[in-house]
């Protein structure tokens, strides 16, 4: 070897340290998963270990000393083929560690192999990869440099899978995650000048309950039914946060306080079982910057870093990554994480590293999964499974948190290819859910006459008209800007086209004038036109909701926006109708029908809660729950440890058209802090902090529809994966957010 130190990355970080401190790392990070055993922490020591020892190539040291700084370690950005370096490492793991029979070495290529592309699938992808002169010529230049013996030792080592064969794709990702976070950190610690790369400043959970219980206790609460219900709530959450880990339901109507009763539950039982932090999951079909609200409120004598709210990946193809962008990924390294259904499950089940950097931090944590009824039906056989293993292996406790409990049990159908591996042993944490239902009943619910006739838009309009203070809750972007268009002047207007910082104002301004309507401080009309977005932790209260015809749990979600303080002398009043058009394809209108089937002639009250069960019995039937086959392509096969990571995560979308992208807009009451932040990421380039602070103010549109607006002048694409709206007025609207063609309206990729 030349007497010369090998380098790992521009700037002299030299190589043997940084195998050694990934390394340590990763296998530190491991030991957070239930049950941990030092094979299992060997296995993430290894892979940090071996995972760069094609850098010691001569080809690569002279590269990393003369080519564009910190960008020239990553693969694809560097030329020719003597400066590869991922391979070597994977093959030095099958030759040391696979045995007749036991492909062990197989596992740590997956991991070494695809620390800068991603997981790959064996059969067609990785085998052939390695088998290639180009990875065989690596590994004979990586040994000729004659790399420290004590880098290539390994010892013996065992595979405890946890899950056995069912588990093994997710460990195998886990232990991807450990690496790539691992990576990382240490990269990123170097590239900044020695600071510490990971974290700090976060406040405990024990602090973060005491602060709950704080703002609790000088909440001024008035002393009506309703308030007297949601303190039971909050009293049997803490109360059964004492019971041991694994999956747990809260069925609570909607304004019955789920939010802060689901948190305190999940900070008691951390505390009480050792979880190192929260994950508070939503579905891509609310918005959850209210819940980090409400968060943020409850928490801010803690200070301003208190959570991470994840939105947004501003993912970019590999090949347009740089090595800011790939540290700037999110790895939820605080112990309160607000996020998406989207965000969540599709890391799960994700082969890219910046998807999948987060993954180990899951583990020893509480999950909870608020409205469980939006699970995805097309992949709820893939999401049960992997809930199961986390909670069996992983030290988790999910929560599912709803008002309309879908029924995750076991199912047998007689078609047994519609049959559901659903979840045993869920316990409930209110005592008497049909008395709580019955005491928080608190709207009426006017059906169609004819479930088969629709209601043309104007005479919708007309009737919303005749309101002085209503919300129409309608399925899809579309219908929300035609209905917008026919209403009087003055009438507000949500959906996803607009940036999260927006629908914040738009909602604030919405319940200060509903409080000031009720006192008598403002006699305006007030009409909102809004997509199923306020559906899910919007505490907003009408006297009136209009709702198009959706499925049942819709229907009881728009229900939970009237009336919701039961302030009113009488019932609330919900109307749902039949739409001009129906809803679009796939699981809404499968939802809708699911709705008519079970509502089709109920003369008592369409919201009791028995009836659920019998809702989505009927919706799960009819979806595929496994639509795309995911839980096959994880299968591994024994002799040969093959998997299919990366078929798996092209098809495990949760939004149908998986080509999305983030657009960044210059929101007016904020434009000169976001003009100071571009002006961050033009001289500095993505940074975590700062892309956390940017994902406020983007919305997610189709990407050949960004392209097209990129290719127009409209757009421009600072960094991969962020694209930034130009600053003019016709662009975005301060009513109805991003302006584009037909495309932004697609109904099959973006509802809300």
């Amino acid at each position: 070897m030349s007497s010369t130190p090998a380098w790992a990355h521009s700037g002299g970080h030299l190589l043997q340290e940084h195998l050694k401190k990934v390394a340590a790392l990763a296998a530190e990070f491991s030991q957070a998963f239930d049950g941990s055993t030092e094979p299992t922490q060997r296995w993430a020591y290894l892979a940090g270990l071996w995972h760069d020892l094609g850098k010691y190539r001569p080809g690569f040291q002279r590269y990393v000393r003369l080519a564009d700084g910190e960008n020239a370690h990553i693969e694809g950005k560097v030329g020719g083929r003597e400066k590869t370096h991922s391979a070597a490492g994977a093959l030095w793991a099958m030759q040391q560690l696979n045995q007749p029979g036991r492909p062990y070495g197989h596992i740590l290529a997956y991991l070494i192999a695809g620390h800068h592309v991603g997981l790959d699938d064996w059969h067609v992808g990785l085998k052939e990869r390695l088998q290639g002169e180009d990875a065989q010529q690596e590994l004979q230049d990586t040994l000729a440099a004659s790399p420290p013996a004590e880098l290539l030792a390994h010892g013996n080592l065992v595979a405890q899978i946890p899950g056995g064969a069912t588990g093994f794709a997710l460990w195998v990702r886990m232990l991807f995650s450990c690496l790539v976070d691992a990576d990382f950190l240490d990269t990123e610690a170097h590239f900044d000048a020695g600071r510490p790369a990971r974290r700090e400043g976060f406040p405990t959970l024990a602090q973060m309950r005491q602060a709950l219980d704080v703002h609790m206790a000088a909440m001024p609460v008035a002393d009506t039914p309703v308030n007297t219900l949601r303190a039971d709530i909050l009293r049997q959450c803490r109360a059964k946060a004492a019971l041991p880990a694994g999956f747990f339901s809260l069925t609570v109507p909607t304004g019955g306080g789920k939010t802060l009763s689901s948190l305190a539950f999940a900070l008691e039982h951390a505390l009480a079982h050792g979880k190192r932090r929260i994950v508070y999951a939503i579905p891509y079909t609310s918005i959850i910057e209210q819940t980090a609200d409400v968060f943020r409120k409850v928490f801010k004598l803690l200070g301003d870093e208190v959570l991470i709210e994840h939105h947004s990946q501003f993912d970019a193809a590999e090949k347009d990554e740089t090595a800011r962008s790939r540290l700037a990924c999110e790895n939820w390294d605080a112990p309160l994480v607000v996020t998406t259904n989207v965000q969540l499950f599709e890391s799960l089940f994700a082969a890219k590293t910046s998807r999948c950097r987060k993954l180990h931090n899951l583990a020893g944590s509480v999950i909870v999964l608020d409205e469980a009824q939006q699970l995805p039906p097309a992949f709820l056989q893939p999401i049960l499974d992997v809930l199961k293993l986390l909670v069996a292996h992983y030290g988790v406790t999910v929560l599912l948190c709803t008002a309309t409990q879908p029924a995750l049990n076991s199912t047998a159908y007689f078609d047994a290819r519609k049959n559901l591996r659903g979840l045993h042993n869920v316990r409930e944490i209110i005592d008497d859910p049909d008395a709580l239902y019955q005491a928080l009943k608190r709207v009426q619910v006017e059906l169609p006459p004819d479930w088969t006739t629709p209601t043309p838009w104007a005479d919708v309009a007309a009737q919303l008209g005749a309101e002085d203070c209503v919300l129409a809750i309608v399925n899809t972007r579309k219908a929300a800007r035609e209905l917008q268009r026919l209403m009087p002047e003055g009438t507000l207007h949500l959906s996803a086209l607009m940036c999260g910082a927006h629908r914040k104002d738009v909602i604030a301004e919405i319940k200060q004038r509903l409080q000031a309507k009720r006192t008598g401080r403002d006699l305006r009309p007030l009409r909102v036109v809004s997509t199923q977005l306020v559906e899910a932790g919007v505490d907003i209260d009408f006297p009136v909701v209009y709702r198009a015809l959706a499925g049942l749990d819709s229907i009881a979600q728009a229900a939970g926006r009237c009336n919701r303080e039961g302030q009113l002398p009488g019932m609330g009043r919900v109307v749902v109708f039949v739409p001009p058009e129906p809803a679009p394809p796939g699981h809404l209108r499968q939802g809708a029908d699911a709705c008519i089937a079970t509502l089709h002639g109920q003369a008592h009250d369409p919201l009791a809660r028995g009836l659920f069960a019998r809702y989505f019995t009927e919706f799960y039937h009819s979806v595929d729950v496994d639509a795309h086959g995911i839980t096959g392509l994880l299968k591994v096969e024994p002799r040969s440890l093959a998997v299919q990571f990366r078929s798996a995560a092209e098809k495990f979308k949760l939004i149908d058209d998986a080509d999305q992208a983030s657009v960044l807009v210059r929101y007016a009451p904020q434009r000169e802090a976001i003009e100071q932040w571009l002006a961050i990421l033009a001289t500095q380039g993505p940074q975590r902090w700062l892309m956390r602070k940017l994902q406020r103010y983007t919305v997610s549109i189709p990407k050949r529809q960004a392209d097209k607006m990129l290719a127009q002048g409209d757009l421009s694409l600072p960094v991969p994966g962020l694209y930034v709206l130009a600053d003019a007025d016709n662009l975005y609207s301060d009513i109805l957010g991003l302006a584009g063609d037909a495309d932004l309206y697609q109904p099959s990729a973006f509802v809300l």
